[in-house]
């Protein structure tokens, strides 16, 4: 089994997770190993492989590729096919990709090496664990990947890397790889037949960058969900619209964990009222009387569990489907050395994954809406009749309160709304029409990273929201364990609104502390039945 103890993650290509992967990323000290029984593997198929060159025609390794597959390889020429493979794919454009997408890329490819599948060599191997390990990072740029016959573009730069050449980030810097191989006395991996196609055929660009979001989006609806909590104290809802009763009769798996999450946050809060606080009336002259009280809050304080619960499901679902694909052989052919085969399929098709991470960035897009609604509800006093106009502390009128962080707000759940529609359906044929229907799921992946980037922008002005109105009410004392937290970690970087101040310095540090605030409660466990 695999395991991550004494900073060392031992590879095995057969049980890699999502969170092994992200405790060897969070860490700079720590190394992957590889197991010996996944080397043999490594070794069987490499030895298949090379058996059979003189035998059988082998798609891209003594053949062409794409819609050249039908001109076959001088075998003198197999070795340089697969260099000019890397030169001709090595051409994206754009920004590079985070640094903690290519790493998370590099190990998950690595991993599939080890399953057996692929007919490379140790040496292959060798050469990416120390990339890995000596933390020497790939420039890939953002543009390319249509995400058929996997990751073509993206995967290209990194094999470009591992060959000398090209640029890497190290220590910090962007710098020649030559040059930083040259400092670590390593040298150039020079291509053998196949690995080229090995290397950039695959999924592990989309699967590396979208195992990564998995534990954002897991760290967004934490934090959304103890703001939803933190609403409803502001507001003294009732505490019958989380029950347990209530989500027990229409039990959908998420929708009942996040109201139990609620119901635990919610625990020492002194501000939620009973429904049998609500009394009826005992005179009632004429048909119908208007009373004072709310009998039930708006839908986005009443409906945060069978809201943000599709959240939970998807993330849930998508997570397994990561799982599998990161422990999948994902190139073509494959090597079955086994049963003497070389299978000619589609593996590196990027649907799997490119659906999945589309489904999960629409439900983060909608927690991201829910919390703008409840930003909205707090600062627009024709709809909540109590609380100051944009939660003004000051003189409404001379000052404008929160007024124009809400503009923020709006623009960024637009521009979320415009990303939320599902690049896996936006497939352009393309290589001649070979790859007639494609997946663009790196370019999904993406998307979803600014998806989760924006609903934490929209996240941290709700907190500011809610802090101003915890001042208004003085009502720090009896928020929740969980309220309380949050309203004082907001209170350490962004003091109470009175007079109008500048506040660009302030607002980012908001947003920091949210994403840092991942590990201050229970997680939400997606694994609970």
């Amino acid at each position: 089994m695999q395991s991550l103890k004494e900073e060392i993650l031992m590879l095995t290509g057969e049980d890699l997770t999502i969170e092994h992967l992200v405790a060897l990323i969070k860490n700079p000290e720590s190394s992957v190993e590889i197991a010996d029984e996944a080397i043999l593997r490594v070794q069987e198929s490499r030895a298949f492989l090379e058996g059979e060159l003189g035998k059988r025609i082998i798609y891209g390794v003594n053949t062409g590729f794409g819609p050249m597959a039908s001109h076959i390889i001088n075998p003198e020429e197999t070795v340089h096919l697969q260099r000019n493979l890397i030169y001709s794919h090595a051409m994206g454009i754009g920004e590079p990709i985070d640094e903690q997408y290519v790493l998370s890329t590099m190990i998950i490819r690595l991993n599939t090496f080890l399953k057996g599948y692929s007919g490379i060599s140790v040496g292959l191997i060798q050469q990416l664990k120390a990339f890995i390990n000596h933390r020497i990072i790939p420039v890939v740029p953002e543009h390319g990947a249509v995400g058929t016959s996997g990751d073509l573009v993206q995967l290209a730069h990194i094999a470009l890397a591992l060959m000398g050449q090209g640029e890497v980030f190290y220590q910090g810097k962007r710098l020649p790889t030559a040059e930083v191989l040259q400092t670590l006395h390593l040298d150039p991996y020079e291509l053998k037949t196949k690995e080229g196609l090995s290397l950039i055929n695959g999924t592990s660009t989309m699967t590396g960058i979208g195992a990564l979001l998995c534990f954002k989006s897991q760290d967004a609806l934490e934090i959304a969900t103890r703001l939803g909590g933190f609403a409803l104290e502001l507001v003294r809802a009732y505490e019958d619209s989380i029950a347990e009763q209530l989500h027990n009769v229409r039990p959908h798996r998420g929708q009942v964990a996040i109201a139990k999450q609620l119901r635990e946050m919610l625990e020492s809060s002194k501000m939620l009222r009973k429904r049998d606080e609500l009394k009826r009336p005992t005179e009632i002259n004429g048909d119908v009387i208007e009373i004072p009280e709310t009998v039930q809050e708006f839908y986005s304080l009443r409906c945060i569990p069978q809201i943000l619960g599709p959240v939970y499901d998807t993330l849930a679902k998508t997570q397994q489907v990561i799982k599998v694909e990161m422990n999948s052989a994902s190139d073509n052919p494959i090597v079955d050395w086994k049963n003497k085969l070389f299978l000619h399929g589609g593996n590196f098709h990027g649907d799997y994954i490119a659906s999945a991470l589309d489904q999960l960035k629409m439900t983060i897009v909608k927690l991201t809406m829910l919390s703008e609604r409840r930003t909205n509800f707090f600062l627009n006093r024709n709809v909540n009749h109590f609380f100051p106009p944009f939660m003004n502390l000051n003189k409404p009128g001379l000052t404008l309160g929160l007024q124009g962080l809400q503009f923020v707000a709006t623009s960024t759940v637009a521009q979320s709304q415009t990303l939320a529609f599902p690049h896996y359906v936006h497939s352009i044929p393309t290589n001649g029409d070979n790859q007639d229907i494609v997946s663009m799921g790196t370019d999904a992946a993406l998307f979803l990273a600014k998806v989760i980037d924006n609903a934490y922008v929209v996240l941290a002005i709700e907190l500011i929201t809610l802090g101003q109105g915890t001042d208004f009410l003085k009502a720090e004392d009896k928020l929740s364990s969980s309220s309380r937290e949050l309203y004082q970690q907001l209170r350490a970087v962004f003091p109470t609104i009175k007079a109008d101040r500048e506040t660009v310095s302030e607002l980012p540090q908001v947003v920091k502390t949210l994403k840092q605030n991942q590990n201050i409660n229970p997680r939400l466990n997606l694994n609970e039945t």
